[in-house]
């Protein structure tokens, strides 16, 4: 899919390319290549000169290779962005191309973004440039507000890690955790785990991408201090993601102690068990001895007896061990 985004009143307006034809009628600020066809890459680099690397998308491409200028001017920055999709979480790898300098190309002041899929950091941008007049000036301003909603969409899913933690957290400290309770509760913190992860891995890359474009000068004033506000907000969001850690850290212990604490329960009860009948086993072993002058061997009530000694000497002990209270 290929989509253009032109700027008019101060608006973002969103045009699907479907022919080349089509995309010399507009003059647009930032291009949009989703999951694009090999005619679709070939119209941009027939009408803007653009040539699409093939690794552009790639997730193995070198770290040292992810953010560079070309010598023709073109500023290439590859990014990940986070899906906080409840059965799979993942991160998204963008290419961003962008022309400054190069006056000969047509591509010059445009943004190029490629990607496979659609991602929600996009929608919200696109959303929010068509309510918001002013919002965007310039290709440079797309980028910066891309990494800015990326921040802001990784906040919102540390708040909703947060408040399945809690609901965890409600769960464990109720103090009646079964096994079964146990594993449904371990299965949630990993998941919870996994995306908080996911998160920190993503405002790092994201403070790299502009770092890397305040370091390459191609910001004004104005939007160099909106970078700076895009780091700080990562560095509370780094803290918030290490609070997360240790709130998952511990809730992981105390599940795993209540784990060990039934364990530990049943374990008790085989002990006692076992103790308990270890006088009815005496008795049965003394008279089950092969002596001619037992006392008991020729009497007529000596096997009746001897059941009701062996049952009278489990029950007492188990009479203690309830009282005591170490049978609950």
């Amino acid at each position: 899919m290929l989509n253009i985004f032109t700027l008019a009143n101060g608006r973002l307006f969103q045009e699907e390319i479907e022919s080349l034809e089509e995309l010399s009628r507009f003059q647009p600020i930032w291009v949009d290549l989703e999951a694009p066809t090999l005619e679709e890459k070939r119209w941009v680099k027939q009408y803007y000169g653009l040539s699409i690397p093939e690794d552009a998308m790639d997730e193995d491409i070198e770290e040292s290779a992810r953010f560079y200028e070309e010598d023709n001017g073109e500023l290439h920055i590859r990014s990940d962005f986070l899906i906080s999709d409840d059965e799979q979480p993942r991160t998204v790898r963008v290419a961003f191309i962008l022309n400054q300098h190069n006056a000969e190309l047509k591509s010059r002041g445009v943004l190029f973004s490629i990607h496979d899929e659609d991602l929600p950091v996009f929608r919200l941008l696109r959303l929010r440039a068509r309510r918001a007049p002013g919002l965007i000036e310039d290709a440079k301003e797309v980028l910066l507000k891309l990494f800015d909603a990326d921040a802001e969409y990784s906040a919102d899913t540390l708040e909703g890690i947060y408040d399945e933690l809690e609901k965890v957290s409600k769960q464990v400290l109720s103090g009646d955790v079964t096994d079964a309770l146990a594993g449904e509760v371990l299965g949630a913190i990993a998941r919870q785990e996994d995306l908080n992860g996911r998160i920190r891995r993503n405002v790092m890359d994201t403070r790299r991408a502009v770092s890397f474009m305040m370091r390459s000068r191609m910001l004004n004033a104005e939007q160099f201090e909106e970078a700076r506000q895009i780091l700080r907000d990562i560095e509370s969001l780094d803290n918030h993601t290490a609070f997360l850690f240790d709130k998952i850290n511990f809730l992981m212990d105390a599940t795993v102690g209540f784990i060990n604490i039934n364990q530990n329960k049943i374990i008790k009860i085989f002990s006692v068990a076992s103790v308990a009948l270890l006088p009815p086993t005496l008795i049965a072993s003394i008279y089950g001895m092969n002596f001619r002058m037992m006392p008991e061997l020729d009497w007529s009530l000596g096997y009746p007896y001897a059941l009701g000694l062996m049952v009278a000497s489990a029950l007492v002990p188990m009479w203690y061990f309830r009282k005591r209270g170490w049978l609950k």
